[in-house]
């Protein structure tokens, strides 16, 4: 018998297989469909048809193309602001003075101009830097002082709020500023924040499109460019993100300012749409716009979220508010209405997404 032994190599056949591998379970791909389904965006779009449908079924006025207008109009002043705060969300923070910086800016504007005789564009700009400067005021003390954003902006809050009430007041000795519909410049800043233009015999408010052409350039933000990432990053780890590079402290601070861009833009509209502005409006309107935002998939925690969600949130609101009108009913109950119509959303948003991502 020989002292040495040569085992034969056991040779493991794998079973044949044709073009298509066969996937276990933890490798099959998802249907297309369950990876829509996923999506924040698709729930709250979900959502939003199914409010139109039923406000198209009891309210017949809101078939007709005005009306439709008027919504997407409501809409849009809304989802201009929400779009802003969604990207501040999703990095991971949030703008509790988002409300009144938008009269703060109007109010700056329309006494600049009116008090001081000039051409109502000095007005505008001198708006800007205002409310670029309420953004850089808020991010600079929320990253030197490591406060969290909801103290930091409910402060700034309070401060815009009487402030908003006692400049008013000692300079117009009124609570509403002057008309300014007269004066130099107005109309050419009217055709670009509140004009209208017509589309087969109804009239469109210039707004719709400026939320349309801002929800695009969000998109493109978010998803197509390295500023995109950094919101990303810093919403969903701001040490990791810091520690790979990513300027945290800018991106914290210009989200601040772009939600003050925002507030302007709004407040330029009301400005120019009414001529002269209310010093206590704007109050509570800073929910609305992160309702908005939540509903369309922007997470409380950060970085999660979409520019396209909280566009369908909007129009939500706006379907809403204009629907119970168009419907008749009494709009005492509108709050309470919109509440139930937008936890209900909600839901079905998060039930979507947890039936498409279960195993």
């Amino acid at each position: 018998m020989s002292m040495t032994q040569q085992a034969e190599p056991a040779v493991n056949t794998p079973p044949a297989s044709g073009p298509g591998k066969e996937k276990d379970g933890r490798t099959t791909e998802r249907p297309l469909a369950l990876r829509l389904l996923a999506r924040p965006e698709v729930g709250v779009f979900l959502g939003a048809v199914a409010v139109l449908i039923f406000f198209l079924i009891t309210a017949p006025p809101v078939r007709d193309g005005s009306s439709m207008a008027n919504i997407l109009y409501q809409s849009s002043t809304i989802g201009i602001m929400a779009l802003p705060v969604a990207l501040l969300m999703i990095g991971g923070e949030f703008d509790l003075s988002a409300g009144v910086a938008v009269v703060t800016s109007a109010l700056t504007a329309s006494m600049t101009a009116y008090q001081l005789s000039m051409n109502v564009w000095v007005g505008v700009i001198v708006a800007l830097a205002v409310s670029l400067a309420i953004g850089l005021f808020n991010g600079w003390m929320l990253v030197k002082t490591g406060l969290p954003s909801f103290l930091v902006t409910l402060g700034t809050f309070l401060i815009l709020q009487g402030v908003n009430l006692a400049v008013t007041k000692l300079i117009t000795g009124n609570v509403a500023t002057d008309d300014i519909s007269d004066m130099d410049g107005f109309d050419q800043a009217k055709a670009i924040f509140a004009s209208s233009f017509e589309i087969g015999g109804v009239n469109v408010k210039i707004t719709v499109v400026w939320w349309l052409v801002f929800a695009a350039l969000a998109t493109w933000v978010l998803l197509r460019t390295k500023y995109g990432n950094w919101i990303f990053a810093v919403g969903g780890n701001q040490q990791s993100a810091r520690a790979v590079g990513v300027p945290v402290t800018f991106t914290k601070i210009s989200l601040f300012m772009l939600v003050g861009f925002g507030a302007w833009f709004v407040g330029m509209h009301q400005l120019f749409s009414f001529n002269t502005v209310q010093s206590g409006e704007g109050v509570g309107q800073e929910l609305i716009y992160i309702a908005a935002a939540v509903i369309g998939g922007c997470l409380l925690t950060g970085g999660a979220g979409s520019a396209i969600g909280p566009v369908f949130g909007a129009f939500m609101f706006g379907m809403v508010q204009q629907g119970i009108v168009y419907a008749g009913w009494n709009p005492d109950w509108f709050k309470a209405f919109l509440g139930v119509m937008l936890l209900g959303a909600v839901l079905i948003n998060l039930y979507v997404q947890r039936t498409a991502t279960r195993r």
